[in-house]
């Protein structure tokens, strides 16, 4: 058995065949009340009160520049290599209590 990789190149997207434009036309105008959920189970809260962060999403970093205060940035550095990492961990952190209260 051996592995197919294909590499798509986004900015250049292969042209759609007539037969999948008529049928992205056709569900374009597909009125809502017509799709069929049945297979779909609802979620309810409890679905996501035990819902976790997919393990394998990994956002996309962004470079910038901000002030700290020294001493939060010495604390930071003295537990070691990564403090850019840790700083990152909690202010996810922090993002995260704040969504959960803002939504919970």
């Amino acid at each position: 058995m051996s592995i197919v990789r294909h590499k798509a190149d986004l900015s250049k997207p292969r042209a759609l065949t007539p037969e999948l434009k008529a049928e992205l036309k056709a569900l374009a105008e597909m009125p809502d009340e017509t799709i069929d959920f049945s297979d779909i189970p609802p979620l309810d809260d409890s679905f996501w009160k035990n819902a976790v962060r997919n393990p394998y999403y990994r956002p996309t970093k962004t470079t910038t520049t901000f002030r700290l205060d020294s001493d939060v940035l010495i604390w930071l550095k003295l537990k070691g290599k990564g403090y850019q990492t840790r700083m990152n961990e909690i202010l996810r952190q922090a993002m995260l209590d704040d969504i959960k209260t803002a939504h919970g």
